[in-house]
């Protein structure tokens, strides 16, 4: 067993872009926060894998290519593999937990 004592947390320094950590990685999942300051700009590309995304701080709107969701502390999102999304709107300041499922960048 391993606690994941850092996801979540907004890690960001003021001024600063995007930020991703990963916190755990084995075959089948991977677990990192994403965090986005206020005003910050998404520009993920579509991934390989199936992701779900809860937010534990901050407000944004995900655009995805099936619809568009307000998000804020406690939305839980499902993105399946292939869907192209971003984040916008971020009007406070954004922490994620991301899980990947089969692990980020396994299906390259």
């Amino acid at each position: 067993m391993q606690v994941l004592r850092a996801a979540g947390y907004y890690a960001v320094p003021e001024g600063e872009p995007n930020q991703y950590r990963e916190h755990v990685r084995c075959d089948h999942l991977s677990v990192g926060t994403y965090c986005i300051p206020v005003g910050g700009k998404d520009s993920q590309d579509p991934h390989t894998e199936d992701e779900v995304y809860v937010v534990m701080r901050g407000r944004a709107l995900l655009v995805s290519d099936t619809r568009e969701v307000e998000v804020g502390p406690g939305s839980v999102i499902f993105v399946p593999a292939g869907e192209a999304h971003h984040y916008t709107d971020v009007s406070e300041d954004l922490s994620i937990v991301v899980v990947f499922a089969p692990a980020e960048r396994s299906r390259a």
